[in-house]
């Protein structure tokens, strides 16, 4: 009877050590707005966990790794400007990385004006980035997107 408490007990902290193991504090929604003239606004919007923190486009080297998008094709896209991010921000000196840096709590939004040439109905990419708790960071992630434009 003891080796089988002790047999659950062990599987019991494996099955726990594997779901923590697949934190996914961060969810992502990507939206595409028409903004007339061929013009369209991405809207990628990240829902963050409480206590958890998603990293800024721009970043000093040798920090976490700053959020960015990325297009699978620009053949027929042209970016206009630079994409603008806001959300619940928080800015000074980071403790985990010893330097200034700026992240986000609660959600992050980012938004990207896009020009298509005339025939291009969809755009596909990827955001890549960064999160963190006080005591931990998970891996940098990609997450995949594909919208229609109409």
């Amino acid at each position: 009877m003891k080796k089988f408490l002790l047999f659950v007990a062990f599987n019991s902290l494996l099955a726990l050590g594997a779901i923590s193991q697949n934190l996914n504090p961060v969810k992502w929604t990507f939206e595409a707005v028409d903004a007339g003239n061929q013009e369209f606004d991405l809207i990628l919007t990240a829902q963050i966990d409480k206590g958890w923190y998603v990293y800024s486009q721009k970043l000093p080297d040798d920090g976490p790794i700053p959020t960015s998008i990325s297009l699978m094709s620009t053949e027929g896209i042209t970016l206009l400007g630079e994409a603008k991010e806001e959300g619940h921000k928080k800015e000074g000196r980071d403790e985990m990385f010893d330097m200034y840096i700026v992240k986000y709590s609660d959600s992050l939004k980012l938004s990207q004006r896009i020009k298509l040439a005339s025939g291009v109905k969809k755009v596909s990419g990827s955001v890549t980035f960064m999160t963190c708790d006080n005591n931990r960071c998970l891996p940098p992630k990609d997450v995949l997107f594909s919208l229609e434009l109409d």
